[in-house]
């Protein structure tokens, strides 16, 4: 068998791992919460990818890690930034792509990267949680929903309510506003979509986009954030399909493994 590599992405709130063969074609995934313990996370995720693959612990060569909890897992053999993970990713699967935006649960991040997919510069958005999809995620849960239900109801949207305030407290006040004066939950929901798709959009301009870009992140999820992006900003978005956007991360890893391998076998073959 060729050389199987895993990548994990241990965010704060969901974990994420992809394994990946020689030519790039993912074999198992696994998504699900991380929980308090980042070792933990880890050691399932790999555990349940190769469950999905079908295939043993000694069969995967090589495991990067990436993502808020990186650093904690265990069975590691690489460590990388997410950064440079989703821009690799991108490059991957769209190599006339040269930027991207990554808007994930915590943190909105704009990579700028050159045409071998390295970064060559970044921004992330401030810390409040009003310009990530937490925010979207409280929005729902405070409607009585759970995060699955941030697509349906922002698509069932007929009249978005204007959400403007930067600060998730305030924002948060806005939403309670807005549902005491009886609008629609679909309205709310996707009110709160389009003020993070409208803070997404600043983080990207500060890093000079050149079109077209790629959407990675869980956000991907929810076609309203890719629309209302390119109405603001009026070029396309690029966006990796069966849900690959979701994993850009863990994929990103998994293949920068493949690429630490070859330099490490390499390394040993002129040693011989």
């Amino acid at each position: 068998m060729s050389d199987i590599t895993a990548g994990i992405d241990l965010g704060s709130t969901y974990t994420k791992a992809v394994l990946v063969a020689e030519d790039g074609t993912i074999l198992g995934r696994y998504e699900g919460k991380t929980g308090f313990h980042f070792a933990k996370a880890a050691d399932r995720a790999l555990r349940e990818s190769m469950d999905d693959a079908g295939v043993d612990r000694d069969d995967v060569t090589y495991v990067a890690t990436t993502g808020f909890g990186r650093y904690a897992a265990d069975l590691r053999d690489l460590a990388v930034t997410e950064l440079t993970c989703h821009a690799y990713a991108v490059h991957t699967l769209f190599p006339d792509v040269r930027t991207v935006l990554d808007v994930g649960g915590q943190l909105v991040k704009a990579i700028r990267m050159d045409d071998k997919g390295r970064v060559q510069g970044f921004r992330l958005n401030d810390k409040c949680a009003a310009g990530s999809g937490a925010f979207l995620e409280k929005t729902v849960r405070y409607l009585g929903h759970d995060v699955n239900a941030i697509t349906g109801y922002s698509e069932k949207a007929t009249k978005p309510v204007s959400v403007s305030s930067v600060c998730a407290v305030f924002a948060e006040s806005e939403i309670i506003n807005h549902l005491a004066a009886g609008e629609k939950e679909e309205d709310v929901t996707a009110g709160a979509v389009v003020a993070l798709a409208g803070r997404a959009a600043q983080v990207l301009k500060r890093v000079k986009p050149e079109p077209p870009c790629a959407l990675t992140g869980g956000l991907t999820r929810v076609p309203l954030v890719r629309r209302q992006l390119e109405e603001i900003l009026g070029f396309e978005f690029r966006v990796p399909d069966r849900d690959l956007g979701a994993f850009a991360g863990a994929y990103g890893a998994g293949l920068l493994a493949h690429q630490r391998l070859r330099k490490v076998r390499a390394q040993e073959a002129v040693a011989v």
